[in-house]
């Protein structure tokens, strides 16, 4: 193997399967090579990376940037840690960095490395302990509400039998109906324990579903925005599911905004190397349901996803937990950022080729991106 043959193998297997961006830069901090960590880190290709400098790329201190050229130029390495650079879209990521110079030449390595991933990492796993034992608790006493409920509800009816008054009968009838009530409401508590029909289909024909049963009731102050990528390929999932996971993440959004004016983004993206709980994916695909409302108080970003838990006055706390339950049981994960004007949530599901293949998907690869949904 000769020493380009190397080089080629290095940089397309290895660098390529690191969580760490590695970028290439000379002493104009001018971007020679970057891997596909640094591509996610960024949201640009490799190629348009390579056409400008780093600065260009993202925001980082004007004191930093002038020890990383001088750091370069002088074949002196660096380290800081934990510092904040803003890309492109707007996106803060605090990171580790690592400049390293190359022998015998004016470039040096740069390697970002997300501090705040790992912390998210470490969050997912901690909230997952806490949502299952959450959940544990809710079956149980869901057990033990609906056994009573049973029992109520099948002696009014024998009750209902023995009575020849039909005012009597309405009000035999009355307990029915509540008996049927909270037996649904303690099911929706409960949401669904298992994926029920797992088919190949294409992700943008669920959103599209999901876009034409919301704007049946869309306030007329709201604007439904879609920003797709329809390169995504097609995956094994339960379409019914995740259909009800994205519109109970829109219908939070939109009550979230109340009578305000705004906007309401379904953007999809890939997303390359991405661990999923305990296990690394080389490619998931990505959603994201991003409003310009008011904003999550922080003291409820700890537990919105757990069951009951709202910060409206008339919310039931069901929806946001009934979408991570569904997005659990696809393997994936939902994160939260949001402050004042920009609230989004981020659904990371793994690209599929495992289960039944049925019928392929209807979408249309030739939609346009970054389109305003009809209303």
């Amino acid at each position: 193997m000769t020493a380009k043959d190397m080089r080629r193998w290095d940089d397309d297997k290895l660098l390529n399967h690191m969580m760490t961006a590695v970028i290439v830069i000379d002493s104009r901090c001018h971007i020679h090579y970057a891997n596909s960590a640094a591509e996610q880190l960024f949201s640009i290709n490799r190629h348009k990376l390579s056409e400008l400098s780093l600065m260009d790329h993202c925001q980082l201190p004007e004191a930093l940037s002038e020890r990383l050229a001088a750091a370069v130029e002088n074949g002196v390495g660096l380290y800081f840690s934990a510092i904040t650079i803003i890309t492109q879209e707007g996106h803060p990521f605090s990171v580790d960095l690592t400049l390293s110079p190359l022998p015998d030449d004016t470039l040096a390595i740069l390697e970002l490395k997300q501090v705040d991933q790992q912390r998210r990492i470490d969050q997912q796993l901690n909230q997952e302990a806490q949502q299952q034992a959450a959940q544990f608790l809710v079956r149980n006493l869901a057990h033990e509400i609906k056994n009573p409920l049973g029992g109520l509800r099948g002696a009014a009816q024998l009750l209902e039998r023995e009575l020849s008054d039909p005012q009597l009968q309405e009000f035999t009838q009355m307990i029915i109906e509540q008996a049927d009530r909270l037996r649904n409401l303690v099911d929706r508590l409960l949401g669904p324990q298992k994926p029920s029909l797992h088919a190949y289909n294409n992700i943008h024909w669920v959103t599209q579903k999901v876009l034409q049963l919301i704007t049946v009731t869309l306030p007329s102050n709201i604007t439904l925005l879609r920003d797709y990528d329809p390169s995504i390929p097609d995956s094994v999932m339960d379409a019914e599911q995740l259909q009800q996971a994205l519109l109970n993440l829109i219908q939070n959004s939109i009550q979230a905004m109340g009578k305000q004016f705004g906007t309401i983004t379904l953007r999809t993206r890939t997303q390359h190397q991405v661990t999923l709980g305990s296990q690394r994916h080389k490619l998931v695909m990505e959603i994201k349901v991003i409003d310009n409302g008011p904003g999550i108080p922080d003291a409820l970003m700890d537990t919105l996803f757990y069951p009951m838990v709202s910060g409206k006055a008339d919310g039931n706390g069901l929806g946001l937990s009934i979408a991570h339950n569904i997005v659990r049981l696809h393997g994936g994960r939902i994160d939260c950022q949001s402050e004042p004007g920009h609230t989004e949530f981020t659904l990371l599901l793994p690209l599929r080729s495992q289960g039944p293949q049925l019928a392929p998907s209807h979408f249309d690869s030739t939609l346009s991106v970054s389109e305003t949904h009809d209303e």
